[in-house]
């Protein structure tokens, strides 16, 4: 689909994107690089890395990927110094990179538990932490006068209310949820960096998706969930330009839902046909009733 923001908003921009070479993050690097943004990669699979660099290098963009894991603080404090003496400066992190699995809770070990709260919660304070210098106001690579960068997470809805086995990406992305409002509420007085989240809904062709909603698991949902639908890539990606951008500038310690509504979803417990006739019958037998005459318990 055709961008709706104009081609040069994050013009100047270097934006650093972890878990940026595949599924949502790697929409996300090349939506920022189509609108003007140097974009850094960082993932753990070299061969992912090359490729999606070289896709992105082929559409013109200046990127870069770093090999690394956000659950080795080693790796985070060299991927963000490397993007740094690469481009000369970090504007925007986005975390993108996540774990997950379907598993029921009592089969799910303590070390499998924590493993998905390393990489999507842990990891992510970690890259905000190392990014910190770069991206505050002032920071280095940035004059006296630059305002502070922009950070964005990307969550999930499935803690709002509770996941069939999901506790341990239910409790993850509540952590991120919270690191996201907190950092807001410091990194926003303190140094002038607007931390937001992004909570998708269930995204087609993502791994993601591959594993948790095969064909025989998300044509059976679409039952008894109304407003199930599959967002694209995309909506996330612009959605995450939108919070980058000069029209997001006012948007602090927010989590944008971007699932089409289906976090709201209910069974329809009594079909439209049916409303008027029961409306009616109760509509009905409440005018009948006495009014103001006490039941007696006799």
């Amino acid at each position: 689909m055709e961008s709706p923001f104009k081609a040069g908003i994050l013009k100047g921009k270097v934006a650093l994107i972890t878990g940026g070479a595949s599924g949502i993050g790697f929409e996300i690097s090349t939506q920022f690089g189509k609108h003007g943004a140097s974009v850094a990669l960082m993932g753990r699979r070299s061969q992912v890395l090359h490729s999606a660099v070289s896709v992105l290098q082929s559409l013109s963009i200046p990127a870069v990927g770093f090999e690394g894991d956000v659950r080795k603080q080693e790796d985070a404090e060299r991927v963000v110094e490397s993007t740094f003496k690469h481009f000369g400066r970090i504007d925007i992190l986005v975390n993108a990179a996540a774990g997950n699995f379907l598993v029921s809770a009592e089969d799910l070990s303590p070390n499998g538990f924590r493993t998905v709260l390393d990489i999507d919660s842990v990891g992510t304070f970690t890259m905000c932490r190392e990014a910190l210098k770069y991206l505050k106001k002032g920071g280095e690579g940035k004059s006296s006068s630059s305002g502070g960068g922009s950070i964005i997470n990307i969550s999930a809805t499935l803690h709002y209310t509770a996941s069939w086995y999901q506790i341990h990406v239910s409790a993850a992305k509540a952590a991120v949820d919270a690191t996201t409002r907190n950092l807001a509420l410091e990194w926003g007085t303190d140094y002038d960096i607007r931390v937001n989240g992004i909570a998708p809904g269930p995204i087609s062709d993502t791994p993601g998706m591959s594993k948790l909603a095969p064909d025989e698991i998300s044509s059976k949902a679409r039952d008894y969930m109304p407003l199930y639908k599959l967002g694209e890539k995309w909506d996330i990606a612009m959605t995450a330009l939108f919070l980058v951008s000069d029209a997001g500038k006012f948007i602090n310690g927010d989590v944008l839902i971007v699932d089409g509504g289906l976090w709201l979803s209910r069974p329809r417990h009594l079909q439209k046909e049916a409303v008027k006739q029961v409306s009616r019958s109760v509509e009905k037998r409440s005018r009948n009733a006495p009014v103001g005459v006490p039941k007696s318990k006799l």
